[in-house]
Order: structure tokens, then sequence, then C-alpha cells
């Protein structure tokens, strides 16, 4: 994959970013490994070309999980005395016009604690913001794109899936015949609305789940009740059917527009 924009094409940097982790909670486990991918894409999604790789490894402040080392072959051994350089991160991250990540919603809030760069970054998850199934494909973990794609790569280390995640957005899509990667774009220019239920009738919770609400649980900075993702078009369909269907009354309905400069991160 290596081509040169033709004359006058305008083009922007894409970031595709992957970490190695202790384990899956970004407020108690810690980033073992950090890989960087940086590449030049057209505005309509082409991609032509990819630049040199960013990896370090990372000493947690306690040994790794067995279960750890032994999906991603990283060890105690080869973090042990190793950090990574806020000041080199910053720097590589600050040229990128889009972060992409394949699971940005697990990405980014590990990534968001380790450098701040990545908060000023608008985001694009490859997993959740193409429609894999839609075109043919079995499942979305990226394992199963590449073969799909016809490619296999080493997995589990963060080099390697960012490597294989840029060559599988700049393929066609099966069935729209346009570079993953447009599709992408797509998706991520969109802003789109969180709708909270607050308080709604326990016995509607079943209705809730049903039509797509999830629970909130963690009630940090969002409130701990049920709600929902919607595109920017169906949200006054959506405050109507709460207030219809489920309050059956006027209410003030708490929401949230969000945009890939705050979508998968603690802040949505």
């Amino acid at each position: 994959m290596a081509a040169v924009p033709p004359e006058g094409t305008e083009t922007r940097i894409g970031l595709f970013v992957d970490v190695e982790t202790t384990g899956l909670d970004p407020t108690s486990d810690e980033i073992i490994e950090l890989a960087m991918l940086p590449f030049t894409y057209g505005l309509d999604g082409t991609i032509f070309n990819v630049g040199m790789r960013f990896q370090q490894f990372r000493e947690p402040s306690q040994p790794i999980p067995a279960a750890i080392s032994a999906l991603t072959g990283i060890t105690d051994e080869m973090v042990a005395g190793n950090a990574i350089a806020a000041a080199e991160v910053a720097a590589f991250v600050s040229p990128a016009s889009l972060v992409i990540a394949h699971n940005a919603a697990f990405d980014r809030r590990f990534l968001e604690r380790l450098s701040d760069a990545f908060i000023t970054k608008p985001w694009a998850c490859s997993m959740t913001q193409i429609d894999w199934a839609g075109e043919g494909f079995e499942g979305t973990k990226l394992a199963y794109l590449a073969t799909g794609a016809g490619f296999f790569y080493e997995r589990h280390r963060a080099f390697q899936d960012c490597a294989a995640a840029v060559e599988l957005l700049s393929l066609s899509l099966p069935k729209a015949a346009m570079p993953a990667m447009s599709r992408l774009l797509e998706r991520a220019r969109l802003s789109n609305w969180r709708i909270w239920a607050e308080n709604s009738p326990f016995g509607l919770k079943d209705v809730l789940k049903a039509r797509g609400y999830r629970w909130n649980a963690e009630g940090s900075q969002s409130p701990r009740s049920w709600y929902i993702d919607v595109d920017d078009d169906a949200k006054e369909s959506e405050l109507s059917y709460l207030r219809t269907e489920i309050y059956r009354r006027e209410v003030d309905i708490k929401r949230r527009k969000i945009t890939a400069y705050d979508r998968f991160s603690d802040r949505s």
C-alpha cells in the first residue's frame, strides 16, 4: 500500500492506535504496549500510504496477569524498565486529523488517561462504525474481518493489529464498492444524540431494553438510568416516544449531542 496522491488531492493524516493492557477496566488496569500507525488518506477515504510506526512497552505497577501474557505474548521481562514517553506520544499524535481504533470505546478510555493529546482529537471506530455484517462478513473481530478479506496476520500484538486494520480500511467493501475507510469517515462525521430515560417506570424496563436502551450503572458523569444513542434525524421522534409511551406526560428529557470529539470517551 504505497501510492502518491494525484496532484491537487486534499489529504489528511489518519492515526490507527492499539493498546495491550493488563485488563479491561481503564480505571484500574494499565497499558503495557502502545502502537500507533499513521497513514495518508483522501477526503473520499482512499488510503495512499502508511508512515513509520510508533511502538513502546510500559512496565505496569503489578505483574502482568498470566492470562494476559498467554493472550498477547507480552511478559514481565519484555516490559521491565520500560515507560511510554508522554512527550513522544504527544508529538506523534499531533499531526493526526482522526484517531481510529478497532473498538475505540476500549482504547480511547485507556489512552486519554495516558496522554491529553488523545482528548483533543476526533475518533472513529473501525469495528462499530462500518456495517461489516451488511457487507457479508461474519463477526466484527479484526481477525475475522482480515480472514474474510483474504489475509492473515499475527494477532494480539498492538502493531500487527494496527497494520492489519489499516490494510482492511484500504480495501473496497464487497457490496458498497468503496473503500472501507470511506464508510468509516461517513459515520465519523455524523453527530448523534444520547437520550436518557431517567426515572422511567420500573415496569417498563423490558420495553426500553427491547427498543435498544442500555443501562448505565456507572453513574459517573452520566445518570444511572436507561439510555439510547440515536442519529440526529431520529432525536425528535425518540423524545416523542418517551413522552407518549414511557412517561405518558410532558417531561424534560436529558439528552446530549455527541460528535467524534467525545464519542467513545467517558465524556459521552
